[in-house]
């Protein structure tokens, strides 16, 4: 016999679609939804199928976008020269807040992972290609994530744009500015030696 209410139940098991949220962490957003902000429910209810109703992806660049165009590509004043590749609408938004960024994205919505049957055609890197074949990109700029798979991305997207009229750059990585080298991994580390740049 279950210990909750059918529709109680079913509100726990679909809110663990969520990252990170298990079981407990489930059961407790249900009960602070159903004890105390029944209209907050509601409201988030709501922006829920509102927001899977109408958000699609940009026809340039494949972030989120309510219309054709997401506002980046389809603001007049940026850097159509320059090409940041990352591999989500995340990390759009943090190169946005954190630097003075003024090129364009082109948003993988993944890594490839040939296991999980993600390859080229599925991240869309033919559209890269052809953007990078129009002329009208002078630099690439590879913003994937330094895992093994983001690495692996970069590295075939560089080979990809190989030979053609495009400068490919590949955002630094290593040391952690206030971070201590005994609390930095090794492997970190390791990369921040090898790619060390001049000190100025």
């Amino acid at each position: 016999m279950s210990k909750h209410e059918p529709l109680i139940n079913r509100l726990i098991e679909d809110l663990q679609c969520l990252p990170g949220v298990g079981p407990k962490s489930a059961q407790r957003i249900a009960y602070h939804l159903l004890e105390r902000d029944r209209d907050g429910a509601r409201k988030l209810s709501r922006a829920l199928a509102d927001a899977v109703d109408r958000i699609g992806h940009c026809r340039q660049c494949q972030t989120f976008s309510e219309a054709d165009l997401c506002v980046i590509c389809a603001h007049p004043r940026r850097e159509r020269q320059l090409l940041c590749v990352v591999e989500t609408p995340a990390d759009v938004h943090v190169i946005e807040q954190a630097t003075g960024y003024r090129g364009l994205y082109f948003v993988l919505m993944g890594h490839l992972s040939p296991l999980d049957g993600i390859g080229p055609e599925e991240l869309g890197l033919h559209k890269v290609m052809d953007r990078i074949k129009s002329g009208e990109v002078k630099e690439l700029i590879l913003a994937t994530n330094p895992t093994v798979e983001g690495e692996a991305t970069a590295h075939y997207i560089a080979d990809m744009a190989a030979g053609q009229s495009v400068v490919v750059t590949r955002i630094a990585h290593g040391v952690p500015i206030g971070g201590e080298l005994e609390y930095i991994d090794g492997g970190t580390l390791a990369h921040a030696f090898s790619r060390r740049d001049l000190f100025q």
